[in-house]
Formats: structure tokens, C-alpha cells, sequence
């Protein structure tokens, strides 16, 4: 079976770099676990409140907090990913790779398979 081949050695740069998803979501649920502790740690939800005179569940109130310290905690995590991302760049390391290809003849398949 006739080939054809090609050997050239190439020179690539590696680097280690985070992934960045895993940090926005550990950002996030630390942002629910610091709401959750803000929930429980001040019990505010017996009072009402003085400008709309309702009463805040705990419940109510661990939503409220959420949402605004997991969007706090998603851009938390997404700066500590970028400082790292940046940080990697510095430690690229340069290695040589052997790329090869082998190309077979279309004309030399066909006749085998007609065998």
C-alpha cells in the first residue's frame, strides 16, 4: 500500500492555566455561604421593617442577601482566576513536538477492498 509521509518537528509553548468556570462557581457558593451567615448571624427578621412595615421571614432574607453576594462571589472568583490566568503566562515552557502525517493513496485502497 503506497503512503506518503511527512515528519517536521514543531516547536509549541505550554502553559498551566486555570479553569476559569471552576472559580466563578467556588465564587459563588462562597457568596451563598456568606449570605447564609449573614442570615443567621443577625436576627433582624423579628422587627418590621420601618419604611414598608412588612415582617422579613429568614428565608426572605437569606434570598435578598443572595442576591447580591453570589454575584459578588462570581466576580471574586473571576479576578482571582484572571490574577492566576496572568501569572501562568509567565511560566510558558517551550517543548518540541515531532507532528507527523501519513497520507494513503486513495487508488491503493480501492484495490484492496475489491479483493
Amino acid at each position: 500500500m503506497p503512503e506518503h509521509s511527512q515528519d517536521r518537528v514543531e516547536t509549541l509553548r505550554v502553559r498551566r492555566a486555570p479553569k476559569i468556570s471552576v472559580f466563578l462557581i467556588a465564587g459563588a457558593a462562597l457568596g451563598l455561604l456568606v449570605a447564609m451567615i449573614l442570615t443567621f448571624a443577625f436576627d433582624g427578621t423579628s422587627q418590621v421593617s420601618p419604611n414598608t412595615g412588612v415582617e422579613y421571614s429568614q428565608t426572605q432574607v437569606f434570598g435578598f442577601l443572595a442576591l447580591i453576594c453570589a454575584p459578588v462571589g462570581i466576580v471574586l472568583g473571576a479576578l482571582v482566576a484572571l490574577l492566576l490566568d496572568r501569572r501562568s503566562r509567565r511560566h510558558t515552557h517551550e517543548v518540541s513536538v515531532d507532528h507527523a502525517s501519513v497520507q494513503v493513496d486513495p487508488q491503493s485502497g480501492a484495490d484492496e477492498d475489491r479483493r
